[in-house]
């Protein structure tokens, strides 16, 4: 047997005579309705049987697709084209495949040269051409609605055009035409659902979670065993959670689990395929404790895809905290997966587990391509920063500050304020506790440099990551940060200043930042307590500068302002007293 024939025999084992439909309208019934392993049992047959006819190995090569079977649609496609040379369709089934791995240029030519020579009735290559920009790792809807204007030039009768022209048309944001076409649609086949769904998931792309819903639970209640509306409610109602108030989010993300679960029972789809489609649901949902149990059923499962190290990667990060594991499951998912088929979520994981297992620069590297990969609807950058906001209150600073490096080095992120200031506290205690002295030390300026000069990299971290807090003029940023990021700079340089182990040799580096400290407290919302303490020791530590300096009367001028604010001060009021 030659290797080819090897191949195509493993893939239609164990499905031959199992399916009784064997007509190509009834397998693409079954698409429609997403029952993808019953479809995959009626083309094989079909193409065992008829392998003449182009349009089998077409329709076969799709279901691999939607498998994520990239190189088995691929080796389909090529079967279609050695057995029926004349059907164009499985020229652009390769030019799909082309526009997965992210060869734009080498799909446009595949789909040029199928499209070149149509017959005045021939439509379907440009039907799926368009699908395909539309579904394209990268979407090219203007491409998509070239090809399929074309295709409805040649055809107006075919509701399956009118219903893509719709899909591209949502897809751009233009929810008027979308909505022409949708209804177009069903005005040619009111039995249609797809254009119902169409019409109803515009709403989606603006939010309006709830209109979604309840058309589709309407649909679902007049058509309960069409098994795409409740993939369609699961997915809204997993992004309706993420805009639900915190106490809400879980019951309604739970509804979004068990609308996929129904999905499910009703495609009857028990396969590896079908199990790692709801794998990618479960990630996407974040939903990690059934992912855990799915993860674990599908790595034992034979013929399982390289995916699976995704599941166990995110469950090792998420669940079981045992960052090693995740990170060493993340990495052999980059080693087996092509990258065309890796997800911005993996790019995010793969950083975090790297990041909290040691390898800072490797997980840095990683969650900067997360960021410039993310689409729209994945707001990684959120979850980077929510990530490190965690961490950071469950004490894990280190770790947290790593993390908030990220969107502290892109002006342009929302987080880009917020991570600097928490950069900035992180090692601004990492540094001070370098720069102590340890109990039982002699304070000598020696020891002050070795002591200095071991914190200096954190400090400077943290009076730059201050600086930049400082220095916006966004009044929301300044009334949240300013006070506090003035004061804790302060902190920083006088660690730096070295006056603890020679204050001789004092250069003023937290001037400054206190001078200003006393001009912005005026008008801060900050606790009393807190402000009056922040008061005592800017003034305490700008009077003792001035004392060190002789500048007798700026001395006493700072430490009486710390007398009206603390009476009790036992070190101000030695100063004062003996100035």
């Amino acid at each position: 047997m030659t290797k080819s024939k090897l191949f195509l025999s493993l893939l239609l084992a164990g499905t031959i005579g199992s399916v009784s439909a064997q007509s190509l309208k009834d397998a693409k019934a079954a698409i429609a309705e997403e029952r993808y392993d019953e479809a995959k049992g009626m083309l094989q047959n079909l193409v065992e049987k008829k392998a003449k006819d182009g349009e089998n190995w077409f329709y076969l090569g799709q279901i691999h697709l939607i498998n994520d079977k990239i190189d088995s649609a691929e080796y389909v496609f090529n079967q279609g084209v050695t057995n029926a040379p004349k059907e164009k369709l499985n020229n652009v089934g390769l030019g799909i495949v082309d526009l997965m791995k992210g060869d734009k240029a080498a799909a446009e030519t595949k789909f040029s040269t199928a499209v070149s020579s149509l017959g005045r009735k021939e439509y379907l290559p440009l039907l799926y051409v368009g699908q395909a920009y539309i579904k394209a790792p990268e979407p090219d809807y203007t491409k998509a609605i070239e090809y399929l204007t074309q295709a409805k030039e040649k055809n107006q009768k075919d509701p399956d055009i009118l219903i893509a022209l719709g899909d591209a048309y949502a897809g751009m944001g233009e929810s008027s035409q979308a909505f022409v076409n949708y209804r177009d649609a069903e005005y040619l086949d009111e039995s249609l659902l797809a254009p119902k769904i169409g019409q109803a998931l515009i709403s989606r792309r603006a939010q309006a979670y709830d209109v979604v819903i309840e058309s589709l639970t309407k649909l679902s209640s007049e058509n309960p065993n069409y098994a795409p509306l409740y993939r369609e409610l699961a997915e809204t109602y997993y992004l309706s959670s993420l805009k639900a108030p915190e106490d809400d989010y879980r019951e309604i993300n739970q509804k979004a689990l068990e609308f996929y679960q129904k999905y499910l029972s009703l495609t009857g789809d028990a396969t590896v395929e079908a199990k790692t489609r709801y794998a990618d649901f479960l990630v996407y949902s974040g939903n990690y404790e059934e992912l855990k149990t799915v993860a674990e059923e599908l790595a034992n499962m034979p013929g399982v895809d390289a995916k699976v190290y995704r599941y166990l990667g995110y469950i090792a990060y998420n669940q079981d905290k045992d960052y090693a594991k995740a990170a060493e499951n993340m990495n052999i998912l980059f080693e087996k997966v092509q990258p065309e088929r890796l997800i911005p979520r993996d790019y995010l994981y793969a950083g975090l587990a790297n990041l909290s297992a040691g390898d800072t620069t490797r997980g840095e590297e990683l969650l900067r391509q997360a960021v410039e990969k993310q689409t729209e609807e994945d707001n990684l950058e959120t979850e980077i920063a929510e990530t490190a906001f965690a961490k950071y209150q469950d004490g894990e600073v280190e770790e947290a500050v790593k993390i908030f490096r990220i969107p502290a080095a892109q002006d342009s992120s929302d987080y880009y304020y917020d991570a600097n200031y928490f950069i900035g506290l992180g090692q601004y205690t990492k540094g001070s506790r370098l720069v102590s002295p340890a109990e039982g030390e002699e304070v000598t300026p020696e020891l002050g440099a070795q002591k200095i000069a071991a914190a200096k990299p954190t400090l400077d971290e943290a009076v730059k990551s201050f600086g930049i807090v400082i220095s916006t003029d966004k009044e929301d940023v300044k009334k949240k940060y300013l006070v506090n990021s003035l004061y804790y700079k302060g902190l920083s340089e006088l660690a730096l200043d070295g006056v603890m182990y020679d204050p001789e040799n004092a250069k003023g580096l937290f001037v400054d930042s206190f001078t200003r400290l006393l001009q912005e407290v005026k008008n801060s919302e900050i606790p009393e307590t807190t402000l009056n303490s922040y008061i005592v020791d800017a003034n305490n530590y700008l009077g003792y500068y001035f004392y060190l300096k002789g500048e007798t009367e700026k001395a006493k001028a700072h430490f009486q302002e710390t007398i009206k604010v603390s009476p009790d001060d036992e070190f101000a009021g030695q100063f004062v007293d003996q100035l």
